[in-house]
């Protein structure tokens, strides 16, 4: 249980603390847009191509990983998406959004850290495997579908030369793209840009969070119970039972790696979700459901853990 509280208690302090800084007035609230454009344009990318980069093509290719972690994640996805969508009335931008919350775990932040602590250095392949799958498939995925709801009543063709435009100049799907090819070249960055890419990639994290923690100022979560308990719901309960689901009708898989798929999808929400959201509109929802899920998840993946 403290290993537990020892993961969660630190995120909580930095959100607490720019909260506190914004409301005392130390941060100008409007500085935060800034904190989360490098966030998102600079401090990701970064972090992407590090993680990428650092492994071989073959060890983020596991077959047997993607399909039961993938595939549960994707079923999930698309079930989100179609309640969001059909069931809730919610535009396509909004959907895809919801959908991505109930399916990227946090990995780096939460899963990692449980998954070494209860398996030691395996957890360190399923990181990989886990950050290969949601920057290389999924994050693209919402991005994509996110991007064309943008377009309106536009045709199916300039929809998805619009969407196409905006994909090639987003640096998330930049930096992907430079990781994929680091990995599979095994070419390494000049020592200096190695250097300036782990600065940037370490201050994702905190940067990230404490923008989360502004932003709760004036944070308005009247009638979106709905839409967050849809996210939340999907991420702590529906996508570690997909996963458990696709671990039973897909037994070839390590145990070992089996144990971290369930531990990685029983994370809360990437931190940087609300940051993503932001962009088509959803930030007070995002945050709503980070916040959320950070919470309760500390009863689902202590059940979890106990079970393992």
């Amino acid at each position: 249980m403290s290993q537990v509280l020892a993961i969660t208690v630190p995120i909580f302090l930095i959100i607490g603390v720019a909260y506190f800084a914004v409301r005392g007035g130390l941060v100008e609230q409007a500085g935060l847009k800034t904190m989360a454009g490098f966030v998102l344009n600079f401090a990701l990318p970064a972090l992407i191509i590090r993680a990428l980069a650092a492994r071989k093509l073959s060890e983020v290719a596991d077959a047997a990983y993607f399909l039961v972690y993938g595939g549960a994640s994707l079923v999930v996805f698309v079930a989100v998406y179609a309640i969001a969508r059909g069931l809730r009335g919610r535009d396509q931008s909004a959907s895809a959004i919801q959908a991505l919350g109930a399916t990227a775990a946090n990995s780096g932040f939460f899963g990692y850290p449980i998954a070494a602590l209860v398996l030691g250095a395996p957890a360190g392949v399923a990181l990989s495997l886990n950050m290969a799958f949601e920057n290389i498939v999924l994050i693209p995925l919402a991005l994509a579908l996110a991007e064309a709801g943008r377009s309106g009543g536009a045709g199916v063709g300039e929809t998805l030369r619009g969407a196409g435009r905006r994909l090639v100049r987003n640096p998330l799907i930049i930096a992907i793209v430079v990781g994929v090819i680091l990995s599979a070249t095994g070419l390494a960055l000049p020592a200096p840009v190695a250097r300036a890419v782990d600065m940037l990639a370490n201050a994702a994290g905190a940067a990230a969070l404490f923008a989360i923690g502004g932003a709760l100022i004036g944070l308005e979560t009247r009638g979106m119970a709905g839409d967050v308990g849809l996210v939340v719901a999907g991420k702590l309960i529906a996508h570690p039972l997909a996963v458990f689901a696709c671990l039973k009708l897909a037994p070839g898989l390590d145990p070992t790696l089996a144990k971290a798929a369930l531990i990685f999808a029983s994370a809360p929400v990437i931190t940087i979700y609300p940051l993503l959201g932001q962009i088509y509109g959803q930030a007070q929802l995002c945050s709503a459901a980070l916040i959320s899920g950070v919470a309760l998840s500390f009863l689902t993946i202590s059940a979890l853990l106990y079970f393992l």
